[in-house]
């Protein structure tokens, strides 16, 4: 590709800071800028003559259409086009767009998922303009970041609660920053979130109906060669992956998405990019954004961008690592230790706020990433396990474990690492070392929540989080406002703290199965497994406490998400199962009997030359393959049974209780059938292409 001018095209395509104090007038500007950075209502005058300059820019650009961009709860973004053009009075046109069309529009609601929280006649619904998240154009349209709600105001989107959790943060921050005399005018909360994804082409893709259907393999048997000689790890990066790479990366610079990094994944075909840090819901947008723009870039050549959870089985998922701080409008990370974490107050009251919250909330942590991709991702050895602890690292564990014990801290000391090269620099160990089988690490200055499936909205974790450690923050304020000696009372607080959340602290190997055995019966973690274990938690008592009080969620959008998002969950695996129905019966079987019929030819052709002609492979894998061929049809009609019974079933509850407990454990063994059968028969008769085709074929 041609070299680019990376500082020209950044941020080309986005109605951002620098284009707005271009634009506007100082005046107007300003009192958008307010909107911004600390959640003013804004003036309607203002939004007329921002939507007047914001078309003017979008059209100088290319822009024809206009869209409010938003993320309903089907998990991707929507949007509903409208052009610039306005009749005149002289049987022409003239280009218009208003403050009024700028703040607020009225797509159909009557089509997306809101579980309940709208009657079927109530269809209107409207999006909001966030201005927190600036505008941008893609495909020629100008895109207006926007929050959508029902006609009764009732949240039907991610964005909204997200916002919410947001400004709770910001309210208990800044009560906690006061007692330590430090007076901001706002609190944010930062995410970088790291992207995993596969690479396949696009000519196999288009052969494997399991992959179009549900992007993800419900059938294939493992190559002679996968994932362990951990020689894709970092290795050298193929052309044609270079290449949609470099392209990715001009089409994410030019909407001002920060991606940096970028390499190969464990899994064959497998890779990684991840962002710089920005404020939680520019991120998400971004997030979303960039999750579209892959998949776009990499159909330009002539490849398929898989985003599933567990697209191949035997070898490595892919998640999305939420890494997630605390910053001030001072630019003060409230999250970084510094020299002397051990002295510093404010950094241990703000870090026990998160410990605290994940114990007190690590249900809320877990459903938020539970979907029925990543359930078959989380606790293999490329993933947390269900289970939610924390990993600190050796110092900070050691500071916490002397205020806990009543001692002095008596310091580590840096780790020089000697390479026994005299050429090679020295350099000290990092005291936070990075535990892959962390679900919560410290990584430094910020936290890093891996559980996360790739697909997922990075909205729906920052939510929880937020929520959670406003929570602890609230607690943390209404007890020190009111105390007659603050230091007293802050190493009261921070020690008992300590102490009374010990159990979601762990450091060791969280995929052993002693740690299992140690946290659910020793420590009294919750292992929610499955995303039917984990989502009625969300309507637990102590949660919607919780999120209520803290202006996250209403009632009835608890309710609503609940329903929602398993109905996302049982939708999901009845296409899967339907899909591995109609795949079996009219490809698989069909295969394995054309081979099992060229098998019986040979056999006999062979014996007409001559009676001692043994056909040991001929007989045997016929033999095999025919018991198998029984097998997966007793297996198939088994499935195509529960598929009937679970049409029966009306209760949401009950419905994803049997898509756990029966039609997944029926999917699973149709599944060794088959695969079983593929190593069996040729490749000339086989349907799809193999494992080894798809993972191998990007070169």
């Amino acid at each position: 590709m041609e070299r680019v001018n990376i500082p020209e095209i950044f941020g080309s395509l986005v109605f951002g800071d620098k284009v707005m104090k271009e634009r506007l007038s100082e005046e107007v500007y300003a009192s958008l800028k307010k909107t911004i950075d600390e959640n003013v209502r804004l003036d309607d005058t203002v939004a007329d003559a921002v939507a007047e300059e914001m078309k003017n820019w979008a059209i100088e650009n290319g822009a024809t259409h206009y869209t409010h961009w938003f993320q309903p709860l089907t998990g991707i973004t929507a949007e509903k086009h409208d052009s610039f053009i306005s009749p005149s009075g002289d049987g022409g046109i003239i280009m218009e767009f208003s403050g009024k069309e700028l703040i607020k529009g009225e797509p159909d609601a009557s089509s997306f998922p809101s579980g309940g929280i709208r009657a079927t006649f109530e269809a209107r619904g409207y999006t909001a303009w966030d201005p927190t998240s600036y505008a941008f154009i893609k495909d020629n349209t100008l895109c207006i970041p926007t929050a959508f709600c029902s006609y009764s105001g009732e949240a039907l989107d991610k964005k909204t609660p997200l916002l919410r959790s947001m400004q709770a943060v910001n309210r208990q921050a800044k009560r906690i920053l006061k007692l330590f005399g430090n007076e901001v005018k706002y609190v944010r909360t930062n995410v970088g979130p790291e992207q995993e994804y596969f690479l396949i082409d696009q000519e196999l893709w288009n052969k494997r109906p399991d992959l179009k259907y549900t992007g993800r393999t419900l059938f294939g048997a493992m190559p002679p060669k996968g994932q362990e000689m951990d020689d894709h790890y970092f290795g050298v990066i193929k052309p044609r992956v270079r290449e949609f790479m470099a392209d990715l990366d001009n089409e994410l610079w030019k909407l001002g998405i920060l991606a940096k990094t970028e390499h190969n994944e464990v899994a064959p075909a497998q890779h990684e990019l991840a962002p710089i840090y920005s404020t939680t819901n520019v991120a998400t947008d971004a997030n979303q954004l960039t999750m579209e723009i892959m998949k776009k870039v990499a159909s330009r050549h002539g490849l398929v961008c898989l985003l599933h959870e567990k697209p191949f089985a035997g070898v490595n998922g892919s998640g999305k690592h939420n890494n997630w701080s605390i910053e001030t409008d001072k630019g003060v990370n409230l999250l970084s230790p510094g020299k002397t974490p051990s002295e510093n107050a404010q950094f241990l009251l703000f870090l026990c706020a998160v410990i605290q919250a994940v114990d007190d909330y690590q249900d809320l942590l877990r459903l938020a990433t539970a979907t029925a991709s990543n359930d078959l991702r989380l606790g293999a050895n490329e993933a947390p396990p269900a289970i939610i602890s924390i990993f600190l690292g050796d110092e900070l564990t050691s500071v916490l474990d002397a205020i806990r014990e009543d001692r002095p801290y008596e310091g580590t000391e840096d780790v020089v690492l000697k390479l026994g090269v005299h050429s090679l620099p020295r350099f000290s160990r990092d005291t936070t070392d990075r535990n892959r089988t962390s679900p919560f690490a410290f990584t430094g200055n910020k936290f890093e929540f891996r559980s996360l499936g790739s697909s997922n909205s990075i909205a729906c974790c920052n939510i929880m989080l937020n929520s959670a450690v406003s929570e602890s923050l609230r607690q943390y304020a209404d007890e020190l406002e009111g105390a007659e000696d603050f230091e007293t009372a802050l190493h009261a607080l921070i020690k008992r703290v300590i102490t009374e959340h010990q159990r979601i602290l762990f450091d060791g190997n969280g995929y052993g199965e002693e740690w299992i055995r140690e946290a659910t019966e020793v420590r009294g973690l919750s292992n929610l497994r499955t995303t039917a274990d984990a989502m009625p938690h969300l309507l637990d008592e102590k949660n919607m406490q919780m999120l209520i009080t803290h202006k996250v969620f209403t009632e009835s959008e608890l309710h609503s998400r609940c329903e929602i998002m398993l109905e996302n969950y049982i939708k999901t695996v009845n296409i899967e199962g339907l899909t591995m129905v109609d795949m079996v019966r009219k490809n698989y079987l069909p295969a394995i009997e054309n081979y099992l019929y060229r098998l019986s030819e040979t056999i006999y052709r062979m014996r007409q030359v001559s009676d001692n002609v043994k056909c040991k492979y001929e007989v045997s894998t016929m033999e095999r393959l025919s018991e198998l061929t029984d097998f997966i049809m007793d297996a198939v009609i088994d499935l195509e049974n529960a598929l009937a019974e679970f049409k029966t079933i009306g209760d949401v509850f009950k419905s994803s209780e049997f898509v756990r407990d029966s039609l997944i454990p029926k999917m699973d063994k149709l599944r060794i059938y088959v695969d079983e059968a593929e190593m069996l028969c040729s490749q000339r008769d086989w349907p799809f292409p193999s494992y080894g085709q798809l993972l191998f074929s990007v070169n």
